[in-house]
């Protein structure tokens, strides 16, 4: 499934989709059949400009984005965005929300990652924050 000019999503069951990180240098989506114990892609959104999806999504259907949306993106921002992905999802809704994010560019990391990861191994990356975990309660 092509999301931009040139760049396709690999083959494979992927329903669930959820956002791990959003900031300002990047968006990073997770995508599999099962999400509550791992993922097998992710679709990584550098240097975001604009982002309009739910924190978490089902069945997304990549498409072109319309000349309206690319029009009215080049307004807002003040230029053309590099890359405008749109796609259609499932958000918990009774109709599907259309989704459009400008970016930089998309990287997409294929590969089987646990979500949670086994007492006492290391979770994969840095925290996003400095320091000890913040309390929960």
């Amino acid at each position: 499934m092509e999301i931009v000019a040139g760049r396709a999503l690999p083959a494979g069951s992927r329903w669930d989709r959820e956002v791990l990180a959003r900031d300002v240098g990047r968006l990073r989506l997770a995508a599999g059949y099962d999400l509550t114990h791992h993922q097998g892609l992710e679709l990584i959104f550098c240097d975001p400009v604009f982002v309009s999806c739910p924190q978490a999504f089902q069945d997304p259907a990549f498409r072109t984005p319309t000349d309206e949306e690319t029009e009215g993106l080049a307004r807002f921002l003040g230029e053309t965005p590099p890359v405008v992905v749109a796609f259609e999802a499932e958000a918990g809704g009774r109709d599907a929300v259309s989704c459009p994010i400008a970016a930089e560019r998309p990287d997409i990391l294929p590969g089987l990652v646990p979500r949670h990861p086994c007492a006492g191994a290391a979770a994969p990356g840095a925290p996003d924050w400095p320091g000890p975990p913040l309390p929960t309660d």
